[in-house]
């Protein structure tokens, strides 16, 4: 079986290219194992690279890859900073704690969920108590299990979505499948019944790394949602705290800010009906650190081709080979969607991505 399709751009290149960068700049190295192996066997791991004085009070925190096949951006953003960290010193109180690829299953295997078919990002609930409703997916469970690609079974799975949309709207409908579904991990959006890997190894790294800090900023990188070649710049959270208004100040009119709730909307394209979202994550786990959490979330193509090619990709992995010649055509297609081989897109996200990221540094010399 050939592995073209996982070879340029890898989950082993990123690491390698990122370890590298991570050396040039002498950062303190911690490896995070993960249990299982990439497409060709190689190990998977997510990997923190911190830069400067590993007790600093002021820090910088730069998480790639929750949704995994977007984490190539995550990585090539957080590789250009360290490299150019080779020439410009931190302040003395101030280190960058760079956390690279906190999904690498997902990453390595071109897909936007986890090993456990869980998006990760609708994973970081309460799992103690009764996981979040979504009556309103059942409903639409089963146009996700059609067992054809492009056969009889999908034409009439397409008709039902159509016929949803036609009912509901398609804001009403993509609303309800993007809230994240807790009952079917055979579905779309699943957000798991327990804590995943990531989101324990994610834990654990914030515990050792930022929870001795008296400020943080942190950015959460993705890509999918928005206009093409836009980075958004975000706050969510299922409440507002006090750094949204600070994030505010700082970046002014560049900031949106999304708060979550099962009546919530957003014409982000970033679904403000979920929970689970990282960012809340840190806000709760990190109570004693004066910490704005960010997102990061750069524009590709249009929604309805997104969720499109994660039907296909849904499809593949229910029923079909990630290394067939179908296999591959899905995992390419689902690879530019995340992340476009255009050249000025890459360029426009990379120079808004750096300027983000110094303003939070500057930000970070005067708190």
């Amino acid at each position: 079986m050939s592995a073209t399709i996982f070879d340029t751009p890898s989950f082993a290149n990123q690491r390698e290219r990122f370890l590298e960068a991570a050396a040039s700049v002498k950062a303190t190295h911690v490896v995070y194992p993960h249990p299982l192996q990439g497409p060709r066997g190689e190990a998977l791991s997510t990997d923190v690279a911190i830069v400067g004085s590993a007790g600093a009070q002021k820090r910088l925190v730069l998480l790639s890859g929750t949704h995994g096949v977007e984490g190539y951006y995550g990585s090539d953003s957080q590789i250009a900073l360290l490299d150019n960290l080779r020439d410009h010193a931190l302040p003395e109180d101030t280190c960058v704690v760079l956390v690279h690829l906190v999904n690498p299953w997902g990453t390595a295997w071109l897909r936007r969920v986890n090993e456990d078919n869980a998006d990760v990002n609708r994973n970081y609930i309460d799992f103690t108590h009764a996981p979040p409703a979504n009556s309103a997916y059942e409903t639409l469970h089963e146009i996700y299990l059609c067992r054809d690609l492009d056969g009889p079974a999908r034409r009439r799975a397409d008709e039902q979505l159509a016929m949803h949309m036609r009912h509901l709207g398609e804001a009403r409908v993509r609303n309800i499948i993007e809230a994240g579904q807790y009952r079917h991990p055979d579905g779309v959006f699943f957000g798991g019944t327990q804590q995943t890997w990531t989101n324990r190894t994610v834990r654990q790294i914030m515990q050792a790394h930022v929870s001795g800090a008296r400020t943080a900023i942190a950015f959460d990188l993705h890509t999918g949602a928005g206009a093409y070649g836009h980075p958004m710049l975000m706050a969510i959270a299922e409440r507002k705290v006090s750094a949204h208004d600070a994030a505010q100040s700082l970046y002014g009119p560049w900031l949106y800010r999304i708060l979550t709730a099962a009546d919530a909307s957003s014409d982000s394209g970033v679904a403000a009906t979920a929970t689970g979202y990282t960012s809340q994550a840190l806000i709760d786990q990190l109570p004693e650190v004066d910490l704005m959490p960010l997102v990061i979330e750069c524009g590709t193509y249009d929604g309805a081709r997104g969720h499109t090619l994660l039907r296909d990709d849904h499809w593949l992995h229910l029923h079909g080979d990630p290394f067939d010649a179908t296999g591959r055509r899905i995992k390419a297609a689902l690879l530019e969607h995340y992340y476009p081989a255009d050249a000025d897109w890459r360029a426009l996200i990379a120079l808004r991505t750096r300027q983000i990221w110094q303003r939070a540094l500057d930000a970070l010399t005067k708190r």
